[in-house]
């Protein structure tokens, strides 16, 4: 696990929000708190969708919603002259790019024992974290893939110019 200070809050808030630099990662669940607390569970559900498109995401196996699905909801909840209290992302990563990461990495998980490589966005009290979390669905003492993980995680905040202290 890896935590991310971020430093410029403009520049990464329209990274997050206007930019599409985070909408290929899943949303687990993304709460927002203004004047009341808005939450959205990811989960996507099937049986909204006509049989075709249902039956697409599942033979794709999609159960959670993109960041693209959702941005502009998110948006128009957190824009404003006030700055939301606080505000709570949980991304992950979509199932094949955490199995390429596994098999890039040589980690000795099967990539189907993954559970998530999950991206934490978290804005409290004027402050933005990005927090690393690795869930695996097997016990391992190895951290092969946590360490590949993190280290993704910090090339791609360097990759899109997010200025960071690493806590």
């Amino acid at each position: 696990m890896k935590a991310f200070k971020i430093k410029n809050l403009k520049y990464f808030m329209n990274q997050l929000l206007l930019a599409d630099t985070f909408d290929y990662f899943s949303v687990s669940e993304a709460s927002v708190t203004t004047f009341v607390t808005f939450t959205i569970d990811g989960s996507l559900h099937p049986e909204f969708y006509d049989s075709d498109t249902a039956a697409r995401l599942k033979a794709a196996g999609k159960s959670q919603v993109r960041w693209s699905g959702i941005k502009s909801w998110c948006y128009s909840i957190i824009r404003g002259k006030r700055a939301p209290v606080s505000f709570r992302l949980i991304f992950s990563l979509p199932e094949d790019k955490s199995r390429a990461l596994c098999e890039a990495c040589g980690a000795p998980v099967e990539p189907e024992n993954i559970a998530g490589l999950f991206l934490n966005v978290q804005y409290t009290g004027g402050v933005l974290t990005v927090t690393t979390g690795t869930s695996l669905k097997i016990f391992t003492l190895d951290k092969t893939l946590e360490h590949a993980f993190d280290q993704s995680a910090r090339d791609f905040l360097l990759k899109h110019e997010i200025d960071f202290d690493e806590l």
